[in-house]
């Protein structure tokens, strides 16, 4: 069984993303609009910009996305820090391939990757 969420560099995210694999970025409107998100992810914001969140909402709609506990996902925020908190929560509730992007979208756009603005 999975303890931790994967930790995917940018071009690992990139190949897989290629494979139709869900992508859901958890980060708020107010950063989608400001760096973009990667091409064919989810906007499923987690955290509003006060910390609070709701996890039934949320959850009902993350089970639209990924509609079985061995489904592969990747996770997306801004620096992975969020990304390891709600991951490791999904990890405790049975998922079994779970993973976020590594430095998150601030990594991604270092190494000069696309984003979309949508």
């Amino acid at each position: 069984m999975q303890d931790e969420v994967i930790d995917l560099i940018p071009r690992k995210v990139d190949l897989m993303n290629k494979d139709n694999i869900v992508l859901i970025d958890i980060r708020t409107d107010i950063e989608f609009k400001q760096t973009g998100i990667i091409k064919n992810s989810h906007k499923l914001t987690f955290f509003d910009i006060y910390g609070n969140y709701d996890l039934d909402n949320w959850m009902k709609k993350f089970e639209e996305l990924v509609t079985n506990k061995n489904q592969t996902f990747i996770l997306i925020c801004a620096h992975a820090n969020r990304t390891r908190t709600v991951g490791n929560y999904l990890i405790s509730l049975g998922y079994k391939n779970c993973a976020h992007l590594h430095g998150g979208i601030a990594q991604w756009i270092d190494e000069r990757r696309e984003t979309v603005f949508n």
